[in-house]
């Protein structure tokens, strides 16, 4: 069964940095991509930053990021770990989110899409 798991979100004054980690676990099949997405109170939930994730793929370790975050964001990975990794500089209080980490996998019945619970991500002074 396929874990998502998410850790290093907090208390953060604007302007500041936080690196948030996500575990991917339990999967018999390559991960194709990982990725952030967040959602504010009363707003839809809206891309942060995904990377393309297989070693087959020419455009393999590629990232796309939300227009809210370029500059400012950036994705990362250790393919030993299967975790994926945002670092997040120039902090806005605006960024107020809860975090989600996701994984798409694709096996022999389908491309399945997978997200862990959320890690909360408050920019105050």
């Amino acid at each position: 069964q396929v874990q998502v798991v998410e850790s290093g979100g907090g208390l953060v004054q604007p302007g500041g940095s936080l690196r948030l980690s996500c575990k991917i676990t339990g999967s018999n099949y390559n991960i194709a991509v990982m990725g952030w997405w967040r959602q504010a109170p009363a707003k839809q939930r809206e891309l942060v930053a995904t990377i393309i994730n297989d070693g087959t793929m020419s455009n393999d370790g590629q990232s796309d990021y939300g227009d809210a975050v370029k500059g400012r964001f950036t994705i990362f990975r250790d393919t030993s770990k299967n975790t994926v990794y945002l670092q997040m500089n120039a902090l806005k209080p605006e960024d107020t989110a809860v975090y989600y980490c996701g994984a798409t996998i694709p096996d022999y019945t389908g491309t399945h899409d997978y997200y862990g619970q959320g890690t909360q991500v408050t920019v105050a002074s």
